[in-house]
């Protein structure tokens, strides 16, 4: 059987008509998702942190992860950054001779690293089984283990590189801060370890947008002057007494990637703390746009050959026809 250039052709324009009826439209890229309506989280002011590492003792006890030494010997519990072992970890930023607190230069400053428990967060988009999950109405981003196949997409996903993977076990899992999920009971959070031990008020346990109007509270004040900071968790009426610090005027996380549920001050740059720079837009709603565009418009070249096929059978039936006479 041969194909003349006539038949040829035909088929071509038969896939390509085929191609435009059916090609796809372009993709609409999706906006970043709200905030939950009744989202939880943090707000940390670095200016009140004294280092103490309570809360990240606190932390191990009510999550029973183990002690983590970075030192010669396994007397102290001393972990250098967050890891299989430890989810919540106070860093130190110093320049200079380090004298002045909250300086940035021949200063210090404290930062805490854990999850911030994104609006629209990456670890969940990237997860191909759904162990990384959001609450719908706290928002809180927790980990099913019994779901989680150990791909540790999440890990990479992660823009604040939060999600640890155990390499050390022989039944690994991913650990993260769940702003202790666990000590939920019905409606009602018995709130977040790290809060309820900082002597300061440094991290500060609640809803996310009080959170938001006590941090916007705290950088309209003069600096030097004197006010009282809440502790704990908002409403709970305890209170440290204390001065306002010369803050960077921003609420690390009310933007960034379409905000998350963990809001922090600083009287050094964000970015001098460990903190990334980051657009509002993000990052799952951009790979999620991506990913849609490209399976989509890989209907075209599968249609193109599909009309070539078809074509070409029915060439064969007329050739087989024509034989026959």
């Amino acid at each position: 059987m041969s194909i003349d250039r006539r038949q040829f052709l035909k088929g071509v324009l038969a896939g390509g008509a085929a191609t435009v009826a059916c090609a796809p439209t372009a993709a609409h890229a999706r906006d970043n998702l709200p905030m939950p309506p009744k989202a939880m989280g943090l707000l940390y002011d670095s200016t009140l942190c004294i280092g103490c590492k309570a809360c990240v003792a606190a932390c191990k006890e009510s999550n029973g992860l183990p002690p983590e030494s970075s030192g010669p010997d396994d007397v102290w519990d001393t972990p250098l950054d967050i890891s299989g072992k430890t989810k919540n970890i106070i860093k130190l930023y110093k320049n200079g001779s380090g004298m002045t607190k909250d300086a940035e230069v021949d200063g210090f400053a404290f930062m805490k690293h854990s999850c911030l428990h994104c609006v629209d967060p990456s670890c969940v988009s990237a997860c191909p089984v759904s162990a990384m999950k959001k609450d719908p109405l706290t928002g809180v981003v927790s980990y099913e283990e019994k779901a989680c196949i150990g791909c540790r997409y999440c890990v990479v996903a992660c823009p604040f590189s939060v999600p640890r993977f155990e390499y050390d076990k022989a039944f690994p899992k991913i650990v993260k801060c769940e702003l202790c999920n666990h000590l939920k009971e019905g409606d009602q959070y018995q709130y977040s370890a790290c809060a309820q031990v900082c002597p300061t008020g440094a991290t500060l346990f609640g809803p996310t947008a009080e959170l938001k109007k006590e941090a916007e509270r705290r950088l309209a004040l003069k600096p030097g002057t004197a006010t009282v900071y809440p502790r704990g968790q908002v409403g709970s009426g305890d209170t440290y007494a204390g001065k306002v610090a010369k803050y960077i005027p921003r609420i690390y996380g009310d933007k960034e990637l379409g905000g998350t549920q963990v809001l922090k001050l600083s009287a050094v740059p964000m970015d001098k703390l460990g903190m990334p720079e980051l657009p509002e837009r993000s990052f799952a709603a951009v790979s999620e746009t991506m990913q849609h565009s490209l399976y989509g418009y890989l209907i075209t070249p599968a249609v193109v050959l599909g009309g070539l096929i078809i074509a070409a059978k029915r060439n064969v039936r007329e050739d087989d026809a024509a034989d026959e006479k």
